[in-house]
């Protein structure tokens, strides 16, 4: 992940309670497990008259030139709620989302959005829309900025809302890592640990070294 810098950006205001993972993309638009190609399947069953990507609607915000290079959200509360897949937050963020701004996320896609480098910025519901009164007025000019570091959100005639995020979802989106990289930074340890570990218990680290063949053949007489 990039580290996350403060961000001057268009916002879209979609303020809708509850939009849930198969809104933020339909199963249908998800042929392959890969953090790229999402992007034209985000809120599709919106974007789209009849699904079909050949017809967007002039309607849904999206489609809107007002709202175009957009990279804040302004929604609702329980954002993300639903399943648990994680291309909502891949297309999200293909897209070019980096902020989420709501009252609320589904827990799951809160650390799935702080995983891949968006920030899902807890505001309470009348001062999101406050902002997204004050953007919606003029969208290419009333941009927002974001200061992560600061947990702020501000405009340039200097108001601001300052935003809810935990100590540690704000240094992993500042460096740029996650609990994975968090992990990694211990490598010399955990390998001295493996070696001391695999004097004691020689048989935890036995290998299977039966020939590919032969488990074939006992996969196909399951």
């Amino acid at each position: 992940m990039q580290p996350f810098l403060p961000l001057t950006a268009v916002a879209l205001p979609l303020l809708r309670d509850n939009i849930d993972t198969d809104t933020l993309i339909p199963s249908r638009e998800i042929t392959a497990v890969s953090k790229t190609g999402l992007a034209p399947g985000l809120f599709a069953g919106w974007r789209y008259l009849g699904g079909d990507h050949a017809k967007p609607d002039p309607a849904f915000e999206l489609n809107q030139s007002a709202y175009r290079g957009a990279q804040v959200l302004l929604a609702g509360e329980n954002f993300g709620c639903g399943s648990s897949r994680e291309q909502a937050v891949w297309a999200l963020a293909e897209y070019g989302f980096r902020v989420l701004a709501a009252p609320s996320f589904n827990p799951i896609f809160y650390r799935n959005c702080v995983r891949n480098g968006i920030v899902p910025a807890m505001l309470p519901a009348n001062q999101i829309a406050e902002i997204a009164r004050w953007v919606a007025a003029d969208p290419q000019r009333n941009r927002l900025s974001v200061d992560l570091r600061a947990r702020r959100i501000g405009t340039p005639d200097h108001r601001s809302w300052q935003f809810t995020i935990p100590d540690e979802s704000r240094d992993f989106l500042l460096r740029g890592v996650d609990a994975i990289d968090e992990t990694l930074k211990l490598r010399d340890r955990i390998a001295e640990f493996r070696a001391a570990d695999q004097l004691r218990r020689p048989w935890a680290y036995e290998i299977d070294t039966a020939p590919r063949d032969a488990v074939q053949s006992d996969v196909d007489m399951l």
